[in-house]
């Protein structure tokens, strides 16, 4: 998530990058969408939407790599490469954007879904709880729901109900809401309380959790998307800007930081690119397209 902030005129930004270029050829574009490549305003510019067409066209792949649940990708629709799937909930699931057809998902064990939730509950109290799975979303009675997700819902009722349910048993992605620890302080202090049970990560600016299986994240699942297709993590450049891409940036090859990241994911990477509102990931693009890369022009 990031802060809205003026969009300057294309035309008068630079194509300023800190951190050195990559060294071979990518064949995969790896990209966050909220905060990343999309706009603050949730819309993709002309120029990084003209930038994914040349980078196809190009001969790369583009692949959206997201925290949002499949539910919510119509809005990039239009957007996705000629494969037409994108990675989801962090790695929970692999959907087919046009077909609207969930394609994988890498679900948690009810038990330790079921023992995430009462260690949350007894160590940080007041947290709420909802849970993503392929036919639905559900989420207890106090939990917050945000605007587009008010009449979303399968199921309301307490979690242990909802996990007890059969689609408690093919959940891909928990969400855990507290209202007024620290977004850090709250994923800090639930992976000392369940770290060993679940993967635990942000992407929000408030207080919300999103937990997958263990061993499940944007990483792995990027990493058997590319293995299907004869890609190595060294034919990678991926984009992002929250704590939830750090695994997907440490494993890709070529990795960029756009300038509104959060303060750790600017640590952890070496390159970095402009603010999503001033095109970050298009400008990377665009500096790829007219690059000679071990000899090799993209253009």
């Amino acid at each position: 998530m990031t802060t809205t902030s003026p969009t300057p005129d294309h035309r008068q930004i630079q194509p300023v990058l800190t951190g050195t270029a990559p060294v071979r050829r990518p064949r995969i574009v790896a990209t966050d969408l909220d905060g990343t490549l999309l706009r603050s305003d949730g819309t993709i510019s002309p120029r990084t939407q003209a930038a994914l067409e040349a980078a196809e066209r190009a001969g790369l792949c583009i692949v959206f790599v997201t925290g949002r649940p499949p539910r919510w990708m119509d809005s990039v629709s239009d957007h996705i490469g000629g494969h037409g799937v994108a990675i989801c909930s962090n790695g929970g699931a692999v959907y087919d954007v046009r077909q609207r057809m969930l394609l994988q998902s890498y679900p948690l064990r009810p038990d330790d879904a079921l023992a995430v939730v009462e260690r949350l509950r007894a160590g940080l109290p007041g947290t709420t709880f909802a849970f993503e799975y392929p036919t639905g979303f559900s989420h207890e009675p106090d939990y917050p729901a945000l605007m587009w997700d008010a009449d979303a819902a399968h199921r309301i009722a307490p979690a242990e109900e909802l996990l007890a349910a059969a689609d408690g048993h093919g959940v891909f992605k928990v969400l855990a809401r507290h209202p007024e620890l620290d977004p850090d302080g709250f994923l800090l202090r639930a992976r000392e309380a369940a770290g060993e049970l679940a993967e635990f990560t942000r992407s929000s600016s408030v207080a919300l959790l999103e937990i997958s299986a263990r061993g499940v994240s944007k990483a792995s699942t990027l990493a058997r998307w590319c293995e299907d297709r004869g890609a190595a993590a060294e034919d990678v450049v991926a984009f992002g800007d929250m704590p939830n891409d750090l695994p997907m940036l440490a494993w890709a090859g070529t990795a960029y930081a756009v300038a509104n990241a959060h303060p750790e994911v600017l640590a952890a990477t070496r390159r970095h690119t402009a603010r999503n509102d001033e095109d970050g990931v298009a400008l990377v693009v665009e500096e790829l397209l007219h690059a000679r890369i071990d000899g090799h022009s993209l253009s």
